[in-house]
């Protein structure tokens, strides 16, 4: 099955969702979600937007993500936004992915999307100067009036950052695993701690 929005960093292989295919004044860089930096249930809620019908419909999925709410009730591009998971990278370092196969380079799928169109690659970005027709596509001009792509850094990640990244998560595993496996514990007790226990009643 074909995905749109998908990504990666061709440098790094980073997984991505490209959220602004283009910058409002700057065609040659896209937002995108870096996905490693999200907790579990943010990449659920995520991915389930970009898989629904609604999501392969959006021409960006940021319209999309302006309507849709994290399971904690936060609207998702916002937070995203306000927590860092959004960052500008130039359209030549991102690699789409619509299936395990194909890839094609952002900047060469702008090109082709202007050219279908019959605009140029610059006229692809959502304007924040262009009234909102409907109560949907509001959120989507707040964010860009908000200037999302010039406040998001204007880096990829590197190596190190990715890095950071993944032991935080890990280690944030760790003391959900450790925390469940307690309450297990407490629940019913593991063969060897019930067999020291009666190994100690016996002996005692």
């Amino acid at each position: 099955m074909a995905l749109k929005h998908v990504g990666r960093i061709k440098t790094n292989k980073t997984k991505v969702v490209v959220a602004y295919r283009t910058v409002p004044g700057d065609s040659k860089h896209a937002v995108v979600v870096n996905t490693p930096a999200l907790a579990a249930d943010e990449h659920d809620a995520l991915m389930t937007s970009v898989e629904s019908e609604a999501g392969q419909s959006a021409d960006e999925f940021a319209q999309l993500m302006a309507r849709a709410t994290l399971p904690d009730g936060r609207n998702m591009l916002a937070a995203f936004h306000q927590t860092g998971k959004l960052m500008k990278v130039g359209t030549d370092e991102v690699e789409m992915q619509p299936d395990h196969v194909t890839t094609v380079v952002l900047s060469e799928l702008n090109e082709e999307i202007a050219k279908q169109k019959g605009v140029t690659v610059d006229d692809l970005a959502i304007a924040p100067d262009v009234p909102s027709t409907t109560p949907e596509e509001q959120p989507v001009a707040q964010m860009q009036t908000a200037n999302i792509a010039e406040s998001t850094d204007n880096k990829v990640l590197s190596d190190e950052d990715l890095a950071a990244q993944y032991r935080s998560q890990a280690d944030a595993l760790y003391k959900e695993a450790k925390a469940l496996r307690a309450q297990a514990e407490e629940l019913v007790p593991t063969i060897k701690k019930s067999r020291a226990k009666a190994t100690q009643s016996a002996t005692g």
